[in-house]
């Protein structure tokens, strides 16, 4: 598990834009930056904009907390002239509204798409990554979209940017915090998360408020200066504070989404 005192992200300045990665939807893509390494960058100017990124950074946090294998992420900075030589004028325009913080994770190349077919995940593992998306309600998990790559004979996590669709209705924070997760029902792991009880216990006793305040934290005010998409939020100091108690509320009623995760499993078997 990662100590508290590592919740930090680096800032990197883009340096060069290698190529899209067209099968998103907001566009991603490869990137180079001033450290020398490729990031799979995320842009604040896509179709989800900053919320996209909000979700994406929280919940690689938690699940870097919890113990499970995220590729660096990282606080990605575009000058307002990069991407002006970009012959495509969609990418063009998606660089322009990008300007300032974006994010980024680290490109691990030569990782495989994660194949439910192939590949059988351990059940511990599956467990866990089952009670994570179900706490932050993950509704892109599914065989047809594991987000989940095989690098190092490994299992990586990727790509946390659907997680904590409450804040696409922002006022209905404290109704959606204490609401099971019904999707779980599609996630490609389910049938092999025999453990959930044993993680759920271990979870809640890892997973602090504290350390979701520390997470939520890391939100940079440029991405908040903008409280018009937050509902009635005042600052960005209130909008974090709902993200942490939407957290913190879903983490004590854990039972609702962990016994939604179990009935959904049984129907398996």
């Amino acid at each position: 598990m990662m100590e508290n005192d590592d919740i930090q992200l680096r800032t990197v300045q883009v340096t060069r834009y290698v190529t899209p990665l067209r099968e998103g939807g907001s566009l991603p893509a490869i990137a180079e930056a001033d450290d020398g390494f490729l990031y799979v960058l995320k842009f604040r100017g896509a179709g989800q904009g900053v919320k996209s990124l909000i979700a994406e950074l929280i919940g690689s946090e938690i699940a870097r907390l919890l113990g499970l294998r995220i590729p660096e992420i990282v606080f990605a900075r575009l000058d307002e002239s990069f991407g002006r030589t970009e012959p495509d004028e969609e990418i063009q325009d998606l660089l322009k509204a990008s300007t300032g913080l974006n994010l980024a994770s680290h490109f691990l190349s030569g990782a495989l798409t994660f194949d439910p077919a192939v590949t059988t995940v351990d059940s511990l593992l599956a467990s866990r990554i089952v009670w994570l998306d179900s706490f932050l309600t993950n509704v892109d998990r599914t065989a047809r979209n594991t987000n989940l790559l095989l690098w190092n004979r490994e299992i990586w996590l990727i790509d946390q940017g659907a997680s904590l669709y409450f804040h696409h209705s922002w006022d209905q924070w404290e109704e959606q915090a204490v609401k099971p997760f019904v999707q779980i029902k599609d996630h490609v792991l389910l049938r092999q998360a025999t453990r959930l009880e044993e993680v759920h216990t271990e979870f809640q006793q890892v997973l602090t408020p504290d350390d979701i305040r520390q997470i939520v934290g890391l939100i940079p005010d440029e991405w908040l200066l903008d409280t018009t998409d937050f509902g009635n939020a005042e600052s960005p100091a209130s909008i974090r504070n709902v993200y942490a108690s939407f957290l913190q509320k879903r983490l004590e009623s854990a039972d609702l989404f962990f016994n939604e995760a179990r009935d959904a499993r049984k129907r398996f078997v």
